[in-house]
């Protein structure tokens, strides 16, 4: 019997993983690179986005169904409707949540839940930071160090989240 990792490395099509999506919430350098690669991964891709000219698939989660699979990342912690998209993530079964940020600083998503009346408990619920420590700086090195986590994650490896002190 053949290991179908080792078929793939030889060209055979990598096999699709059903359901799992990526939510890219803001557009942003990065997710533009999530968005096409991902695909690449087995993901199906969305693009939310709460302005309407940033010509994103979705303004809000609730213009999306079936999020049960859905890996919702956060790729602009500076924006002013952090808080409410996270809020609007926490309230749906969504799979995971993460928001990109330096993991020396408190996410500003700490305090923008916590106004908007959000319990701690559901805070703690967004990863963050998001991805392998590989010290990334690019926007491509963010997403691949995203899409890393998640396969990680996704496979039940512990390539994941922790990230050191150097």
């Amino acid at each position: 019997m053949t290991d179908p990792a080792c078929g793939v490395a030889h060209g055979s099509p990598a096999p699709k993983i059903a359901g799992r999506v990526l939510v890219a919430v803001f557009a942003s350098p990065v997710a533009e690179v999530l968005l096409r690669w991902a695909p690449e991964l087995g993901f199906r891709t969305v693009l939310l986005d709460p302005d309407p000219a940033r010509g994103a698939d979705a303004t809000g989660l609730a213009d999306l169904d079936d999020l049960a699979d859905a890996d919702v990342v956060v790729t602009d912690h500076h924006r002013p409707e952090l808080g409410a998209v996270l809020r609007d993530a926490l309230v749906r079964p969504v799979r995971w949540v993460g928001v990109m940020g330096n993991p020396r600083h408190e996410g500003p998503h700490v305090a923008a839940l916590a106004a908007l009346g959000v319990p701690p408990e559901e805070v703690a619920r967004v990863h963050r930071p998001i991805g392998l420590d590989i010290g990334s700086r690019a926007p491509a090195e963010i997403a691949l160090s995203t899409l890393a986590g998640l396969l990680a994650d996704r496979n039940g490896r512990a390539g994941g989240f922790a990230h050191g002190s150097r």
